[in-house]
């Protein structure tokens, strides 16, 4: 467990990312208690410097002994680095919160949205999971209604931000604007075809069963998180010509019927989500106006006239920011509160 402070040691791994770079600017506006910020990247960021408390901090090539005397390690550099490193960070002392899938179906790991599940954060043994960016949003505008009315089933696509797939897919993704705008052909690296202007159906690797990973984690997180393998879960997951903030269409069918008014009722007193629902003023949730905020905004919420207990959302959050960077600090937050 981590040991109550004033103040604590912080690194963050992957600090030049698109997530990294959130999470040291979320960790300075929250005011968490930093008593110095350990930025470490690969040696092609060595010489840098990141802005922090309105200092420059040095950049740090990640080591086997770069954690040492680390109170808490947040984690943004990719499963692989997490597999290798987390494990050497919690040897030395801290407690890691990674933001890749590494270990987010470990049995022994939890995996935590604060608003839904924070009581699992208790049980971890070094390592806490940050779910998938998808699955954050959903989870958090579906919790309370899922207390309300037991959620029996999901029916989820998601228009995924470029930012998700990090820093190079939204050069990639300006660069081609400004190619196909200047009567140029794009040429596509990040991504298998040009995402300017276009949706591609793919997220992650295709698996046997015709899904993409990407779409089977929404799944078994989703369970994870809500605590309940019974929650019967389909999703088809989009890649947009968006910057940033990822929109859910979520279809759920409850065991008891909640109705629209319902609905928006529990979700507007809700943590964590902004009820943002009123269509004949033409108000609705958009990742344009929702990037930078802290909150999962939701609107549209009407009736499935399709069945007898069915209920549509449009889910809209800053990926970068509660589906990355501002969830890892609220674990951290948690941490910090928590008894010796």
């Amino acid at each position: 467990m981590l040991k109550k402070k004033s103040g604590y040691v912080v690194a963050v791994v992957g600090a030049t990312g698109a997530v990294g770079t959130e999470m040291i600017e979320v960790l300075e506006e929250r005011k968490f208690p930093v008593t110095r910020l350990v930025p470490l990247a690969s040696t092609r960021s060595a010489g840098g410097t990141v802005t922090f408390g309105g200092n420059e901090v040095p950049i740090e090539v990640l080591t086997k002994d770069s954690f040492a005397g680390v109170d808490i390690a947040l984690f943004s550099a990719g499963a692989e680095l997490s597999r290798e490193f987390a494990p050497i960070a919690v040897k030395a002392g801290a407690v890691v919160i990674d933001n890749s899938a590494a270990w987010r179906m470990a049995p022994e790991v939890p995996l935590v949205v604060p608003e839904v599940n924070a009581h699992d954060i208790q049980w971890h043994k070094g390592i806490i999971a940050n779910p998938n960016c998808s699955t954050i949003q959903m989870v958090v505008a579906l919790k309370p209604l899922h207390d309300e009315a037991r959620i029996k089933r999901i029916v989820v696509t998601t228009f995924q931000s470029v930012s998700g797939t990090g820093k190079d897919a939204m050069d990639e993704l300006m660069a081609e604007c400004q190619d196909l705008l200047s009567f140029k052909s794009a040429s596509p690296k990040v991504y298998p075809y040009q995402i300017a202007f276009n949706c591609l159906p793919h997220i992650d690797d295709f698996l046997p069963s015709g899904y993409t990973k990407e779409e089977m984690k929404m799944v078994h997180e989703t369970r994870k998180i809500m605590g309940d393998q019974s929650i019967h879960v389909t999703a088809t997951t989009v890649r947009v010509p968006v910057y940033v903030g990822h929109s859910e269409a979520v279809n759920i069918e409850t065991e008891r019927k909640l109705s629209a008014n319902e609905a928006r009722a529990i979700l507007s007193t809700a943590p964590g989500v902004r009820l943002y629902d009123d269509p004949a003023h033409k108000i609705y949730p958009m990742p344009l106006e929702v990037a930078g905020k802290d909150e999962v905004y939701v609107g549209r919420v009407r009736e499935d006239e399709s069945i007898a207990n069915g209920l549509n959302l449009w889910v809209v959050a800053d990926n970068l920011r509660k589906g990355a960077a501002l969830n890892a600090v609220q674990i951290a937050e948690h941490l910090a509160k928590a008894d010796d």
